[in-house]
């Protein structure tokens, strides 16, 4: 059985450094978003009002 099964807590590294936060942070702050999902999103949205010529 690799790995195993974990119960409990589960730790992270990331967010004991606050990466996360500063991470969630600059975005914020940016309107510049850091995760691969965020930025795809935010690309089709941007692709959706070029083709629709949406204007804001």
């Amino acid at each position: 059985m690799a790995g195993g099964k974990k119960y409990g807590f589960s730790f992270s590294w990331k967010r004991a450094l606050g990466v996360s936060g500063a991470k969630q942070s600059f975005a914020r702050k940016t309107g510049v978003p850091t995760t691969r999902g965020g930025m795809e999103r935010k690309i089709g949205n941007l692709f959706l009002d070029m083709l629709l010529k949406k204007r804001k």
